[in-house]
């Protein structure tokens, strides 16, 4: 997959909404995408007490409750984060809640300008029944490409999720009027038409 500048896309994966508890992520999953270059992940659990998660938070979390308690504070991970994010547009779908996890995580860093895949595609297919990442990679068929870098993997998954916001920006950007178009246009697309729907 080529891309023509370089961008890291990120997801977390939390604990879901419960009352008296904070949301939490319990997982963390970056894709680095640059040109002319192979994809670069990185992933890690994140460590998570003995709390509840919302009975409708997805993803494998009930399996890895050991795992969770001994894994690292997201803190703990920023030398990491630093590495594959720093200094690149981030990319998320729905960057509200990566955002959010970061601020709350590691506070005094700074990461982006945000690319929202969530936003570019109400602006290019409004007319589109879902925009749910799951539904957006299987419309355009490119939930195999997914597949194939993570075949032990599902979506909820953070780094099968982040990876997927990758290739769904991606083959966005391979769409004519897309191909050229700027950073300022990419952070701040025109959902008007979605809204108007």
């Amino acid at each position: 997959m080529s891309a023509s500048f370089c961008f890291a896309a990120i997801d977390f994966e939390t604990t879901g909404s419960v009352s008296g508890y904070p949301v939490e992520p319990w997982q963390v999953g970056v894709a680095v995408i640059a040109p002319d270059a192979e994809p670069v992940f990185w992933d890690s659990l994140l460590r998570i007490g003995p709390r509840p998660f919302h009975p409708r938070a997805p993803g494998r979390h009930a399996a890895l409750r050991e795992e969770l308690a001994a894994a690292p504070t997201l803190m703990e991970c920023l030398e990491s984060l630093r590495e594959y994010c720093g200094g690149v547009p981030m990319v998320a779908h729905n960057t509200a809640t990566e955002r959010n996890c970061l601020e709350r995580g590691v506070p005094m860093e700074r990461f982006g300008p945000w690319i929202d895949t969530l936003k570019l595609c109400r602006a290019a297919w409004p007319d589109l029944p879902s925009h749910r990442l799951e539904d957006l990679l299987t419309r355009f068929r490119l939930m195999d490409r997914v597949r194939a870098a993570f075949p032990d993997r599902e979506p909820h998954d953070a780094l099968f999720d982040a990876y997927g916001s990758a290739v769904l920006l991606t083959h966005l950007l391979g769409q004519p009027g897309w191909e050229s178009v700027d950073l300022e246009v990419l952070t701040s697309p025109d959902t008007g038409a979605y809204y108007r729907k």
